[in-house]
């Protein structure tokens, strides 16, 4: 197996996330061929902008079916995160079913939309992922839907109302802040990323 790769979905800030990883002395790669996503030893799903472009991008390079049978541990970033679930209402399209779930507007209650800047977690989990997270750690965020709660949700986030700030189930989970752009917060979420063995 080869170390980490970060899948190139075409429609991501990628170098940002790479460069986190890189801080971390994580072997990195950026790679849209099928072959070394499956040959690697973890997998980094990223994503900024619109679900159904996402998905489409997915599809025209082959990769739907190739992260739908990843068996090493996977991360979804921001848009990523919510193409783990079942569907998203942006666009109304079906996504990996990775992670049961449903990408719906955010319900800001009058709240700026994009939800943009730092902000908090709470019900945190004791997953593996959320080690060392506590209620005082504030993430970025720049988004305008999101996945709401359900078993599945690591550490929910309240923006108006709670929404889905970590999610995992198995090999795969996702976050919807910005690790990359979150300080040391987001470097921690990336290093037990990086420990973790589901």
């Amino acid at each position: 197996m080869s170390g980490l790769v970060i899948v190139d979905t075409g429609c991501a800030n990628i170098s940002s996330v790479y460069f986190a990883f890189k801080r971390l002395g994580a072997d990195a790669t950026i790679s849209k061929d099928p072959r070394a996503i499956k040959a690697a030893s973890r997998i980094v799903l990223p994503g900024v902008g619109s679900a159904r472009q996402a998905m489409q991008n997915l599809q025209q390079r082959e990769l739907i079916e190739c992260l739908q049978a990843v068996q090493q541990p996977l991360l979804g970033i921001c848009l990523g995160m919510q193409l783990l679930t079942a569907h998203s209402m942006e666009g109304d399209v079906p996504c990996l079913n990775l992670i049961p779930g449903e990408v719906l507007p955010l319900q800001a209650n009058g709240l700026r939309l994009p939800h943009m800047g730092w902000n908090t977690l709470h019900s945190i989990s004791e997953h593996p992922l959320m080690a060392g997270f506590d209620p005082q750690d504030y993430v970025y965020f720049v988004h305008s839907f999101g996945v709401a709660p359900n078993r599945y949700s690591l550490a929910l986030c309240d923006y108006g109302n709670d929404f889905s700030a970590v999610i995992g189930k198995g090999n795969v989970a996702g976050a919807q802040f910005h690790p990359e752009r979150s300080g040391k917060t987001g470097a921690r979420l990336l290093q037990n990323f990086l420990e973790w063995q589901p």
